[in-house]
């Protein structure tokens, strides 16, 4: 198997409490990770450090992305290497409009990688293509970036984002927070479209019904900072019926 990110003994604390301690996991190209676990228990941690947030502090432990130290790289860097989140709750920001922001950022991960920036009707066009994976309507597209948009409008566009800037690792944190089902089927759909033989993609998420449509190969427990078991769809089936008491006898 081609290993795209691989978690080694990670530690992480924030502000002198420690939240993750001794995450192991290994995710290969073409596979869908699904992490589960109760609140509190380090799973958008475990997201925002793989991303480069920066208010935690790694005490311990390594990630290799594509062979590469990824602790080393500044959050930018990751993000040209291909990187995503997806975000539990998208921030809105004012008076930048979609189309400049997603040019910006296609263009510089295009400059990182020594490829030519699009021409204006390449871009358009591109635009056109990925806003049919997740029915993201003209009128959303060119408001500001989640500016006035619905629950179920933004984490539409997180997905546009993701099929535009094509990551080979997209992890996305909650995206069915708040969904309805009408919604939630949209943006399953589009992360199914968007899966290839060369990316990744990492689930978090608490409920089941979301893996009814993304079906996941390997579901983790994130449980007491550590990932507790690894199974198949079944291991979330049992979660659902059986909540997470019986892990700490497991």
């Amino acid at each position: 198997m081609d290993t795209l990110l691989e978690i080694k003994n990670l530690h992480v604390s924030i502000e002198g409490k420690e939240i993750l301690n001794g995450v192991n996991l290994t995710i290969n190209k073409g596979e869908v990770h699904a992490l589960m676990g109760p609140n509190g228990n380090g799973k958008s941690t475990l997201a925002s450090v793989i991303a480069g947030k920066e208010i935690y502090q790694v005490t311990q432990g390594e990630i290799l992305y594509k062979g590469k130290n990824l602790l080393a790289m500044p959050i930018e860097e990751r993000a040209r290497e291909g990187i995503f989140l997806g975000f539990q709750y998208p921030v809105e920001i004012k008076g930048v409009s979609m189309t400049n922001f997603m040019k910006t950022a296609l263009n510089e991960i295009r400059t990182y990688r020594h490829l030519p920036p699009l021409s204006a009707p390449e871009f358009l066009a591109r635009m056109e293509e990925k806003k049919k994976i997740v029915e993201l309507t003209t009128k959303l597209s060119n408001r500001s970036v989640n500016e006035g948009f619905s629950g179920g409008e933004k984490k539409k566009n997180e997905i546009f984002q993701m099929a535009m800037l094509e990551p080979e690792l997209a992890i996305l944190d909650e995206t069915d927070s708040g969904l309805d089902i009408d919604a939630l089927k949209v943006v399953a759909g589009g992360v199914n479209k968007l899966k290839t033989p060369e990316n990744s993609t990492i689930v978090i998420t608490h409920y089941q019904r979301l893996l009814d449509y993304i079906v996941p190969d390997f579901v983790h427990i994130l449980y007491e900072g550590k990932i507790a078991m690894t199974g198949d769809k079944t291991l979330a089936l049992k979660l659902e019926s059986e909540g997470y008491d019986w892990l700490k006898n497991a």
